[in-house]
């Protein structure tokens, strides 16, 4: 008998070591310092898709590291916390309401067009990254398109003691707060939503917009120069 057992331990360790591992990273919901920025006199409508908000990305690393992220509630947390400080007002609305029957100026619908992440085996550094893609579509009050804008971001994260998927969470806030930087800076030169204040209705065709960060601009290295914390257009390092 021990001879069996001691012919088949070689075998099971075989098969976990190509089985791989595997790790589960669900977001915390995030929280955002308020800017020291003039709000939009806008009263906007945040309408959360469910596939937004049950947003789960899984993704096998090198063929056996499998990850599963779960953004979640993180997102609709994050632009509802974003938006109430950037607009007048904000009126949160659920994917299956009927927003005919709610006053506002501009309804916003955020998505997600992409997300990728790095891990150290991939990069060959002892940092985690992660790019998110978000969309953000405007409508005026009577359900003209008014903008449809894509916002890139990036978050870098060292790796910190055994737990990696700690640190690819962190990752993943620092992207979101890049994101939330850019927004803030460039939403109503991108979209002109401010046009929509009081009822206007949106002009007949406006083009797509397109606003990533630049990868030549480095991020803050000091928190306390912002009002709104470690925002920084052209990604965040957790350094």
């Amino acid at each position: 008998m021990i001879a069996k057992i001691r012919a088949t331990l070689p075998v099971c360790l075989l098969v976990l070591s190509l089985a791989g591992c595997s790790a589960n990273v669900t977001m915390e919901e995030p929280t955002i310092p308020p800017p020291r920025v003039a709000k939009i006199p806008v009263q906007v409508a945040l309408r959360i898709p469910k596939e937004f908000e049950n947003f789960i990305h899984e993704e096998n690393v090198l063929g056996r590291e499998a990850w599963t992220i779960n953004l979640g509630r993180a997102n609709a947390t994050f632009f509802t916390q974003l938006f109430g400080y950037m607009f007048d007002g904000l009126t949160v609305i659920g994917p299956d309401d009927d927003a005919r029957n709610f006053a506002f100026d501009a309804l916003i619908e955020p998505s997600i067009d992409g997300f990728e992440f790095s891990v150290p085996n991939q990069s060959k550094t002892e940092a985690f990254a992660v790019w998110v893609r978000y969309r953000l579509r405007i409508f005026d009050r009577e359900g003209n398109n008014a903008a449809n804008w894509t916002v890139s971001a990036y978050g870098k994260s060292r790796k910190q003691g055994l737990r990696g998927s700690d640190s690819l969470r962190r990752a993943a806030v620092l992207a979101m707060r890049d994101a939330a930087a850019l927004i803030i800076l460039q939403m109503e030169k991108a979209t002109g939503v401010s046009k929509l204040a009081g009822g206007a209705l949106a002009e007949p065709s406006i083009e797509p917009a397109k606003m990533a960060a630049e990868p030549d601009v480095k991020p803050a290295r000091d928190e306390a120069e912002l009002d709104f914390g470690v925002f920084a257009i052209g990604g965040i390092d957790d350094e």
